[in-house]
């Protein structure tokens, strides 16, 4: 379903601000998996994420998803194929649109938009449905602005949306990491359920173990812009956060020796 190629794309080359922020990642994802990427600040891995999404060209590689090479694709081309969330809340809608309207959107991606075209009661009628299921209430309020929601309810709805036309890969970007505790439960027991109920490939990036330990059937854990683990099978399943804080910890004391080991290079040349 998704196949990632060598790709590679550095920051602003040639200067003192330089990033080489992936560096030859493979990467491929069989139809209807669910995986979970990993990493500390500064690992990549929302850059992969942004990379598959077509927010930016990579400098080397190819990415091919369901099939289709969308390595030159621009990012509202890509969106026909790819439905994603984003960390902040207050992204990926329109915040002074209604609920029914930013969800017209949503069913019109990847197609020319037409509010009224796509605010028909053909509809509506699933809509409610839909949004009825999230025990929110929110299903009488269609016509509400969605930026009147709390961070919570607006994560629910962009989920729904980004899942409305079954997507060919869904990227989820820490989408709960700015929500309190309650309110990320929730959204990651919702998103947990659509994926399962819709048999969706996922990458999903986060910072939580136990949301890598209990969510999906593979980790992948990056590090300077490359793959270090790929956990999958027998071995995700019996994973517990212990072992993944202990592959972090390992990461730490390699840096720790490299960096030591530098020092004492540059001591034998002064």
């Amino acid at each position: 379903m998704l196949t990632v190629s060598g790709i590679r794309k550095t920051f602003h080359p040639g200067t003192i601000n330089e990033v080489r922020a992936l560096q030859g990642v493979d990467l491929t994802i069989e139809e209807g998996s669910f995986v979970i990427v990993l990493g500390m600040n500064g690992s990549g891995k929302s850059t992969l994420l942004n990379a598959v999404a077509g927010s930016f060209f990579v400098d080397e590689g190819k990415i091919e998803i369901a099939g289709r090479n969308v390595t030159a694709w621009p990012e509202h081309r890509r969106a026909s194929l790819i439905g994603r969330v984003f960390q902040n809340p207050f992204s990926g809608t329109a915040p002074t649109m209604s609920i029914a309207e930013n969800f017209a959107l949503a069913s019109r991606r990847g197609h020319v938009r037409g509010l009224s075209w796509a605010l028909s009661p053909g509809l509506t009628r699933p809509l409610r449905d839909r949004i009825a299921s999230l025990k929110m209430g929110l299903e009488d309020r269609l016509d509400n602005a969605i930026g009147s929601l709390s961070g919570g309810q607006r994560q629910a709805l962009t989920l729904l949306m980004a899942t409305w036309l079954k997507p060919d890969l869904l990227l989820l970007d820490e989408h709960t990491a700015a929500l309190d505790p309650k309110s990320a439960d929730q959204v990651i027991t919702l998103s947990d359920e659509v994926i399962q109920r819709d048999k969706l490939t996922t990458l999903m990036v986060t910072h939580s173990m136990q949301q890598a330990v209990s969510l999906g059937d593979r980790v992948i854990m990056m590090h300077r812009g490359r793959v270090l683990h790929d956990i999958r099978g027998a071995e995700k399943q019996r994973l517990r956060p212990e072992d993944l804080l202990d592959r972090f910890d390992e990461i730490r004391r390699r840096e720790q020796l490299d960096e030591s080991a530098a020092a004492m290079l540059g001591d034998l040349y002064i």
